[in-house]
């Protein structure tokens, strides 16, 4: 069992997954983190008091991709993700591309940059953690314990 947590402006008891006009790192899904202090400033980000929501995870019996680290396979699901791309997992836990390696992802996307330049500018970087959930199958393994206000 594990705990995550979720930044949001509101309190969410029951997760779910919503399709939006931004295609996210992992595609879409609902987003968690196992850092307490990132999800407190994904609640906190419109520079007003948010909510951090915590959950216990039990993985049992899903299909999971793991990105242990910044790679070429994360690079490149990260990539196709973005651009529209879909797969059949019902998670995928990995780095979360900030706001500077987000632009970095951009500018390779582009054809801006290299592979090679992406990841000389990232290797320096240390990515956030996310985990995000993308069946409902996997929204199921979900259990909501609390809700707390989180402050700017």
């Amino acid at each position: 069992m594990q705990t995550l947590f979720h930044g949001s402006r509101v309190a969410v008891e029951v997760p779910e997954i919503r399709i939006q006009k931004y295609h996210k790192d992992f595609s879409w899904g609902f987003y968690c983190t196992q850092l307490e202090k990132q999800a407190a400033r994904w609640a906190t980000r419109f520079g007003t008091p948010g909510i951090v929501n915590v959950y216990s995870f039990d993985d049992a019996s899903l299909n999971i991709k793991r990105f242990s680290e910044l790679s070429d396979e994360w690079l490149d699901f990260v990539v196709a993700c973005r651009t529209g791309a879909t797969h059949a997992y019902d998670v995928v836990e990995g780095p979360m591309a900030d706001d500077t390696i987000f632009n970095y992802v951009q500018s390779f996307l582009d054809g801006e940059i290299s592979r090679a330049a992406f990841w000389a500018l990232a290797k320096f970087k240390y990515p956030m953690h996310q985990i995000s959930f993308h069946t409902e199958k996997a929204l199921a393994a979900l259990r909501f314990e609390r809700s707390y206000q989180a402050h700017v």
